[in-house]
């Protein structure tokens, strides 16, 4: 909790003008702690769920090591396997970064929404916007808790501005604007 309030402090300052989150305990209680200091009104979303791992679920990295060992290997060498029977990453992707579009539709000119999730889930969604191909989603990198990614548009789509940040976005000076 200590790390979502300080999250949501430096958060708030960027005047957001939507939250959206996942329905989940972690993810929702996270966005509640920017809700109390910017008075917005957090809209929750299943589709931002993380991604579900069927008999993966619950277990440690040993035990899946154990008792899933080809399926895992399988999958950190890039192939697209139904973890434990689960969702496919692509199929993550394709349930949350639609609801990240169809809330950015909605802000007004220059607005700023922010999207509270999971490391996985925020991972595919990003790749997606970018346009990656799925293998390259993983490049990415996961997310620290109550760190971000910062995304705007760039003159060809979607722009990754800074990921698993923890402080501010700074501008960058460039030649492409």
């Amino acid at each position: 909790m200590a790390q979502a309030r300080r999250s949501a402090r430096l958060l708030a300052s960027l005047k957001p003008d939507a939250i959206v989150a996942s329905d989940l305990r972690r993810a929702s209680a996270t966005a509640a702690e920017l809700a109390a200091l910017t008075g917005l009104t957090v809209l929750h979303d299943a589709a931002l769920r993380e991604t579900y791992a069927g008999e993966w679920q619950g277990l440690t990295h040993d035990e899946i090591l154990e008792k899933y060992g080809e399926q895992y290997s399988a999958w950190k060498r890039g192939e697209p396997v139904r973890r434990g029977g689960g969702e496919l990453e692509t199929e993550v992707a394709d349930r949350a970064a639609p609801v990240v579009l169809e809330h950015v539709e909605r802000l007004p000119r220059s607005g700023t929404l922010v999207v509270v999730s999971h490391g996985g889930t925020i991972r595919t969604t990003i790749g997606r916007l970018l346009g990656l191909d799925a293998y390259d989603w993983e490049g990415l990198g996961g997310l620290s808790n109550c760190c971000w990614s910062v995304l705007g548009e760039g003159a060809r789509g979607w722009r990754l501005l800074e990921h698993n940040a923890g402080t501010l976005p700074e501008p960058v000076l460039g030649d492409d604007d």
